[in-house]
């Protein structure tokens, strides 16, 4: 049923929604562009439209907004309340209405998989919760956060890592076997009641029973002392210290150790944050925030909304749910989170005891980062900004920086970092050995690293919106120069950034840009210099960590070739075994001859000779990233 709004709304508006009809459903206010402005939903339609609609105005001057750009309304009914709450959240989800809380898609926050049909499962992450008979663990605040927990699962539990086409075919433990940390399911007879065991523990880990859990091993390791199977004491021994340990770490909120959500809204002039807390087993779980613009909602009716479409489709909801405003539909929402768990959901906005200083953590949380928001949007237009400063062709979304590394000419390498969206991609740093260059020649180098890192431009990784390469106008040519060569002029834009001159009075690092002969300046946009210091400080520390280690290695390598009896085998066992000299200095010579292919005497003159040639460590000082830096 729609009910178009005619152009003289003062004078006949009562009468068009009088023919509203007065049963539940959902309303969907639309502009004169037809766009839905605002979706909601009602017990009886005819009050509540007549409530946005009265002649007295609106104290509220988000409503007030709103009904100023309703050009027309459509409303949708429905048998019950609960159907209409439903439908609202599918319509909400559809047209992400301007006016509305709408949540974004979880597919950003990593997960944590399981499927239990495996007749040896493992963990995997993923970014979507799929629609089957797996279980989902999360989703998790970031990736840190998930990486994390499955460093702990792997060290704890022992479950196997490798991917079902690894595990098809392995015929020979993994490093991870080796190193006591996998049971090796894969090439070992391991009985699937045993493994099975080891799955149940890491899920109840993942649901915060920590502590039923350190009960359970206490209790199997004073077993298996009582008939002396003192070896798998052992191992849960060391199970139960790990598990404490991680206890330890976790902050105590209540003290009854139950599941719980904390939602709390702080709204201020148009800008309105959420922020939740995850409790397990009493345990602060995680924390997150989400912030809206523009919504007309009330604390309220912003949280009731938000819960629903928080909860649509999700593998875990607790029994107890806190709120910081009361809830406009509380009954029925608790009626649509039991559904949802298939048990009681109870919702409280709690005043005194534990659960009260809670949910004043979480509006704390709420109103620090609502008061955050403005600095962060500020910082999420930084590309946009950078591009306006430097005149660049495109907003420099990925970032990528090079920069070269040398002691007096020898060995020298170079170093690649990518920086996404303000944050480093680790997973896309490069590093480069320099053959062609013999002695401190910095600009030689950099056009090798350049013309090995684009000729394949295209093929491998992605290319960069900006690349930055550290150094003056000198270093800035050769990039040009390379990028001339490559036919690469245009598809994107490079700058070069030097160190500033104190010497000469200057307060800041400069920046080059192609055809502008002095350093940009950046004005209110300090914070965009910034960004370019800090990516390009990054790109300093991963050339000179690189440097380091070929020193290390050189230097391990030439001492070796000195001993009698140190062939080439030998010195590769050597180097894979203990790796510095370091290392070497301090194994005993029992460790030594255990290698294989040594004996005792080999082992006594490897000892003197790491003594007696260990190689010097270069300072910060001496590693110069750039062997002849320009500096104007």
């Amino acid at each position: 049923m729609t009910t178009a709004l005619p152009t003289d709304r003062g004078e006949s508006i009562a009468l068009r929604l009088a023919e509203a009809p007065a049963e539940p459903g959902v309303y969907l206010m639309k502009d004169a562009d037809g766009r839905i402005l605002y979706v909601g939903k009602a017990r009886n339609l005819r009050k509540r439209l007549a409530n946005y609609f009265k002649p007295s105005g609106h104290a509220d001057s988000r409503i007030e907004a709103l009904v100023g750009r309703i050009a027309d309304f459509e409303t949708v009914l429905t048998r019950t309340e609960m159907e209409a709450l439903i439908l609202e959240s599918n319509l909400i989800k559809r047209h992400r209405p301007r006016y509305n809380v709408v949540l974004k898609d979880d597919k950003r926050y990593p997960s944590l998989r399981l499927n239990p049909a495996d007749d040896y499962p493992r963990f995997t992450v993923v970014r979507r919760i799929g629609e089957d008979d797996a279980q989902y663990f999360g989703p998790f605040a970031s990736a840190h956060a998930v990486r994390a927990t499955l460093a702990i699962l792997n060290k704890t539990f022992k479950l196997r890592k490798c991917k079902a086409g690894e595990f098809r075919t392995r015929t020979r433990p993994c490093l991870h076997c080796q190193m006591n940390g996998c049971l090796a399911p894969c090439c070992r007879d391991v009985p699937r009641e045993v493994y099975r065991e080891q799955v149940d523990e890491a899920v109840l880990f993942l649901k915060g029973r920590t502590r039923e859990l350190i009960r359970k091993v206490r209790d199997d390791m004073a077993a298996c002392a009582a008939v002396q199977e003192y070896e798998r004491a052992a191992r849960l021994r060391d199970k139960l210290f790990a598990l404490q340990r991680t206890t330890e770490k976790q902050v105590a909120v209540t003290t009854d150790f139950l599941d719980r959500d904390v939602f709390a809204a702080a709204v201020s002039e148009g800008e309105a944050v959420i922020t939740h807390l995850e409790v397990h087993g009493g345990f602060l779980a995680g924390t997150r925030h989400f912030s809206f613009s523009e919504s007309m909602a009330s604390e309220g009716e912003m949280l009731g909304l938000f819960i629903r479409q928080f909860y649509e489709g999700r593998a875990f909801v607790p029994g107890e749910v806190i709120v910081s405003h009361a809830l406009e539909d509380a009954a029925l929402t608790e009626e649509w989170l039991g559904a949802q768990r298939g048990q009681r959901v109870t919702i409280r906005r709690p005043e005194r005891g534990e659960k009260a200083k809670l949910l004043a953590m979480a509006l704390h949380n709420a109103r620090t980062e609502l008061e955050r928001l403005p600095a962060r949007r500020a910082a999420g237009d930084l590309p946009e900004r950078l591009q306006k400063r430097l005149n660049l062709g495109r907003a420099p979304r990925r970032v990528e920086c090079v920069d070269n590394s040398t002691l007096m000419g020898s060995e020298p390498v170079a170093g690649v970092v990518v920086f996404v969206d303000g944050r480093p991609e680790t997973s896309a740093y490069r590093t480069y050995r320099i053959r062609t260059v013999v002695g401190p020649d910095d600009y030689a180098a950099m056009l090798e690293v350049l013309s090995r890192r684009y000729r394949d431009a295209g093929q491998g990784d992605a290319l960069p919106d900006l690349l930055m390469v550290d150094g003056g106008r000198g270093q800035l040519g050769v990039a040009l120069a390379v990028m001339r060569d490559l036919r690469l002029e245009g598809r994107f834009d490079v700058i070069g950034i030097a160190k500033k001159d104190e010497r000469r009075g200057e307060s800041q690092d400069k920046i080059f840009v192609p055809g502008r002969a002095n350093p940009v300046a950046f004005g209110r946009d300090a914070d965009a210099l910034l960004f370019l210091q800090r990516v390009r400080d990054e790109t300093h520390r991963f050339a000179l960590a690189f440097h380091r280690r070929r020193r290390r290695s050189v230097a391990l390598r030439s001492a070796l070739d000195q001993i009698p009896g140190i062939g080439k085998t030998r010195k590769a066992a050597l180097i894979r075994h203990f790796r510095s000299f370091e290392a070497i200095r301090a194994a005993t010579l029992e460790e030594l001859s255990a290698l294989p292919g040594f004996n005792r005497r080999l082992a006594e003159a490897v000892k003197a000779s790491a003594i007696a040639s260990a190689p010097a460590e270069a300072t910060e000082a001496e590693l110069s990233t750039s062997a002849s830096r320009e500096r104007s």
